[in-house]
């Protein structure tokens, strides 16, 4: 007979990039998952790919006793590869893309969106919110503005993947656009990715 206990969601981890903490803290109260806890790994480490692989393992390693479940919102992040061996390794799944911009967008939209202009540089909440931390002082525009033809003389577009609707961050998006002399253009793509992923199916199945 199944019990109350048997009946409840496996207790889960998410392993996620700290760029995605506020997002999918919002996902995980908008659900009411009680099952659901979260640990971030600091978003630094995307300045350092080839250790976010050692640094899940650890975090799944340590965890292995106290989930049912452990789910990694990370995309490839650079590590070429290299995190996908490790979660396979150890029967961990990840959703999928290569990068946040394309599970915020969705993988074909995405697709899409580089296909016809591949000189787009992307925001997300996380990036405009952290604009001038690590962009503009990030590659020491601050210091040498002389810089900013050479990072982004190439670049023909701004485009921002809104996760919510606020006039405030579309303000210093289109800020961010201007400062690096490019157009804007804005898509609201929601928290459906990752509320999809965490909620064990694709985006294409739908609610």
């Amino acid at each position: 007979m199944r019990t109350d206990a048997a009946a409840a969601p496996p207790r889960t981890l998410v392993i996620a990039c700290g760029a995605l903490a506020r997002e999918t803290r919002a996902v995980i109260a908008l659900n009411g998952w009680t099952h659901v806890d979260l640990d971030c790994l600091p978003a630094s480490l995307h300045n350092a790919p080839s250790r976010i692989p050692e640094a899940i393992a650890a975090k799944i390693d340590a965890a292995r006793d106290r989930y049912d479940r452990v789910m990694c919102l990370y995309g490839d992040c650079g590590t070429g590869g290299l995190l996908d061996r490790v979660l396979e390794a150890r029967g961990v799944v990840r959703i999928p893309g290569d990068h946040c911009y394309a599970f915020y967008a969705g993988l074909e939209e995405f697709a899409a969106l580089h296909e016809a202009e591949p000189g787009t540089f992307y925001l997300t909440d996380y990036l405009v919110r952290h604009f001038e931390t690590l962009v503009v002082r990030g590659l020491g525009l601050d210091r040498h503005p002389e810089l900013l033809e050479t990072y982004f003389g190439n670049y023909r577009r701004v485009v921002y993947l809104a996760q919510t609707a606020s006039e405030e961050l579309d303000a210093r998006a289109a800020a961010a656009a201007a400062r690096l002399g490019l157009a804007l253009e804005i898509r609201r793509t929601g928290l459906d990715g990752i509320a999809h992923f965490m909620a064990g199916r694709s985006l294409e199945e739908g609610a």
